[in-house]
């Protein structure tokens, strides 16, 4: 054999394992590392492996990846009220503005894989983006009169999606108040949506094939035998063989609405593709160092023998989290409001954990009745911070209060302790409009 024809077939050969190789990836393989082109954002860099998620179609193009992102933040931008909805710029009217901005795709504003031009909530737009429609703002209102494009959002006034919390009417039919309210706590929850109750059980009632004494005490003494649920109930569901760790299903099957917002915030958002739990070891945020390989499921934060809200409101998130805000938190306002309140001297409610204001209670209507369920997607309303004041912030305090302490950075370092150094004029600037 030639020299040359061993050259081509070493070529040859060389080509199709690479071909094979990223085909394989391409088609067959969840995972596609070297497919990546750079870290994802934020927000997504826990399913960044399962490229699939968003690429649903590899040739596929920008409009691919749009309803990708409707498919898992729809139902938010729905909830918040969007205020620049996709209909806004495909009416005829607003037809000019499209040629500045393509405000009808996701993708335009939020870019993945660019880390060197990704700022806050993933926008990868330089953030003086409002400037394209509403130039002309200074000349209709004159108090916006001199501020920069780049302040509408960091200045505390305006979130782009989600502006609930900052229309006029609102500012104006709120602007007065004291900043902690005389009833200042939370609604109770609702007995679970999906579970049908039964008489309440005793510990010679446990039907486990095998239990430990202590398990036996927790179980009696908790929710689940108080509502008849049995070890079987999620052991062995329908008669499946005993599982010693039955996972999230066995929760699923009555929690049905917990389960849906666990799934779409961080905590889940993996296990909902099928990619694992989450563990903080693959997370961004400062985690204690022996949490890092824990995985993340319902029972990471709820004992399933003795399912208690306590344990969840606090213990759960600071075992985990290490960040500054979390290491305040003991010796801030809230948490002794939450010690007076576990002691009996407050109210149910009147106590704030990391539970009260990252997974707020929300009022649902269900077969024509309102209930009262535990928000398990931090995403609802984390991130922007702004998106607290009507669904957390304003529970106990006056909205002008909780627009200045949310746009205090350290204040919500220390935890809220002390009072905001700052003052957002929002309320001020609609009290003005109103006597001219």
């Amino acid at each position: 054999m030639s020299r040359k024809l061993s050259i081509w077939l070493a070529w040859l050969v060389l080509c199709f394992s690479l071909a094979s190789y990223f085909g394989y990836q391409m088609f067959l393989e969840e995972q596609k590392p070297d497919f990546i082109i750079g870290e994802a954002t934020h927000g997504h860099h826990q399913i960044e492996m399962s490229c699939d998620t968003c690429h649903t179609d590899p040739f596929g193009g920008e409009e691919v990846i749009h309803d990708a992102c409707l498919g898992c933040h729809q139902e938010e931008l729905k909830t918040s009220h969007d205020s620049h909805p996709i209909k806004k710029f495909t009416d005829p009217r607003n037809a000019d503005r499209l040629e500045k901005i393509n405000a009808v795709s996701c993708v335009t504003c939020h870019g993945e894989h660019k880390q060197d031009q990704t700022f806050e909530m993933g926008v990868t737009l330089p953030d003086d983006f409002c400037y394209e429609c509403h130039a002309e703002i200074a000349e209709e209102r004159p108090s916006h009169e001199g501020m920069g494009f780049d302040t509408c959002a960091s200045a505390g006034c305006h979130n782009y999606h989600d502006n609930r919390a900052l229309y006029e009417d609102f500012l104006l039919s709120n602007n007065e108040g004291p900043m902690i309210k005389a009833m200042a706590q939370v609604l109770a929850r609702t007995g679970t949506q999906s579970i049908e109750r039964k008489a309440s059980l005793s510990i010679d009632q446990a039907d486990a094939p095998s239990a430990s004494p202590e398990h036996l005490k927790e179980w009696s003494e908790s929710i689940h035998a108080t509502a008849g649920v049995n070890c079987t109930s999620c052991h062995a569901p329908q008669g499946q063989a005993w599982q010693d760790d039955p996972g999230l299903a066995a929760c699923n099957s009555c929690h049905t609405h917990e389960e849906k917002g666990f799934l779409a915030g961080k905590h889940g958002m993996k296990l909902s593709i099928g990619l694992g739990k989450m563990t903080p070891a693959t997370g961004r945020a400062a985690f204690h160092e022996n949490a890092d390989t824990t995985g993340l499921d319902c029972a990471s934060c709820h004992d399933a023998h003795k399912p208690e809200p306590k344990l969840a409101a606090v213990e759960s998130c600071t075992s985990c989290h290490n960040d500054t805000h979390t290491q305040n938190y003991a010796n801030s306002p809230h948490a002794e409001l939450w010690k007076q309140e576990l002691k009996g001297e407050l109210p149910a409610g009147s106590g704030v954990t990391c539970a009260t204001c990252h997974m707020p209670r929300e009022v649902h209507k269900e077969f024509g009745e309102e209930v009262v369920r535990v928000q398990h997607n931090q995403s609802m309303n984390l991130r922007p911070n702004e998106k607290m004041i009507r669904s957390v912030c304003m529970d106990c305090h006056s909205l002008s209060f909780s627009i200045d302490a949310l746009a205090d950075e350290v204040l919500i370092e220390n935890n809220f302790k002390g009072l905001p150094s700052q003052n957002i004029p929002s309320i001020q600037m609609v009290l003005d409009r109103e006597t001219k």
